[in-house]
């Protein structure tokens, strides 16, 4: 299993890079860089997936905080870990959230992890 994931370097270029399964059949880099796109996706955005992403568009113009679809991205990753809490950022003049990740093998993803 594969996703790519986009790095950026010091002067701020975009590059993709691909993320995959590990050589001890792992997939939690995979799972993650999943959910950190999500996190990033427009609702309806993606052509396969319509139902993942916030409604960033609609979050702007209405000035509601996207909790249910945070949490909805936290109910769709929750099974492929020990442990994910997708939380807002309290007094965040921008939609915030934090994610804190527990993998399978007891890593915990540093702290906060933030999207």
């Amino acid at each position: 299993m594969h996703t790519w994931g986009r790095t950026y370097d010091a002067y701020g270029n975009p590059t993709w890079q691909k993320v995959a399964t590990d050589s001890n059949g792992n997939n939690d880099a995979v799972y993650l860089v999943t959910l950190a796109q999500v996190l990033k996706l427009n609702l309806g955005e993606s052509p396969f997936f319509a139902n993942y992403g916030i409604p960033a568009m609609q979050t702007i113009m209405t000035q509601v905080f996207p909790d249910f679809y945070a949490a909805q991205a936290q109910g769709q990753f929750a099974p492929f870990f020990s442990s994910l809490i997708v939380r807002r950022v309290q007094a965040a003049p921008a939609p915030t959230y934090t994610v804190n990740v527990q993998t399978r093998y007891g890593a915990t993803v540093p702290n906060p992890l933030p999207v």
